[in-house]
């Protein structure tokens, strides 16, 4: 992976074989960035995304080990603990012409991939949400 800031966005190149969650937590470590947001294209070897079910308060996965092309990757970088954290969406289209997506959980690349972020000027924090079971925004913390 490699990545460069300028002009309000920072862009990564992510290479065979990095895995996508990881590498945009790692960019957001090493810039210092408390909120972004980012979206991204790649050709990807293996896709992990998963639905909510807020009734049941679990996550039900689906895992493509195929190769894919995202169609779409956006969400967000924010912080929960003093840590990054990153909550992307993802859909991919597989060879058959079919589309599968949801909450991305792992993606690692095949080919390449290109990640922007765009960090704004905001704290914006995680809190979890006991009535429906995720981590979501906090605007308590000041930056």
């Amino acid at each position: 992976m490699e990545y460069r800031a300028g002009g309000g966005v920072i862009a990564a190149r992510l290479d065979i074989g990095d895995e996508i969650v990881g590498c945009v937590a790692r960019i957001a470590e090493e810039t210092g960035t408390e909120f972004a947001t980012v979206s991204g294209i790649g050709a990807l070897s293996l896709l992990a995304v998963s639905v909510y079910d807020v009734g049941k308060k679990v996550y039900f996965d689906n895992v493509f080990e195929e190769p894919t092309e995202i169609v779409s990757l956006s969400g967000t970088v924010t912080r929960m603990n003093g840590e990054p954290y990153v909550h992307l969406h993802a859909s991919a289209g597989r060879a058959d012409g079919s589309v599968c997506g949801g909450h991305l959980k792992r993606a690692v690349i095949g080919a390449t991939g290109e990640i922007v972020l765009r960090p704004a000027d905001i704290a914006v924090g995680r809190v979890r949400d006991e009535r429906t079971g995720l981590n979501v925004y906090s605007f308590a913390e000041e930056k």
